[in-house]
């Protein structure tokens, strides 16, 4: 009995060291939050897909690059939240979990760029 309750408690530890580390947010929800000055927004996908349409006023930092982590810190403010979207999330999700384990507050966009088009949001292809 000890050695399970050790085990489901080591279990629950890592859960807990491990859990998310950025906060998800509905299409709605996250164009109120990239109105703020205070938001710093970045396309985490790859420059052809960038160039197809971005959210205004993104700032591409594709997360596939070895030196993505690099590059954020490179270009974004710690003292600012950052709104990161994709394609779907899932890269976004990845890339926001890296940035938060530096230091950064981040906000991903559940469903990507696909979410934000299919709620017929806003985007540019120049900039």
């Amino acid at each position: 009995m000890k050695k399970i309750l050790t085990l489901l408690l080591a279990t629950l530890g890592l859960n807990t060291a491990c859990s998310q580390t950025f906060e998800n947010m509905e299409v709605k929800e996250f164009a109120e939050l990239i109105a703020d000055s205070n938001v710093v927004i970045v396309d985490a996908r790859k420059a052809d897909e960038f160039a197809e349409g971005h959210i205004k006023g993104a700032i591409l930092i594709d997360q596939y690059q070895n030196d993505f982590v690099e590059q954020a810190q490179a270009k974004l403010p710690k003292d600012k939240t950052i709104a990161i979207y994709c394609r779907s999330g899932r890269r976004s999700a990845n890339a926001a979990g890296k940035l938060a384990d530096v230091g950064y507050k981040c906000v991903n966009l559940k469903g990507g760029i696909l979410a934000w088009k299919e709620a017929n949001m806003p985007v540019v292809k120049e900039e």
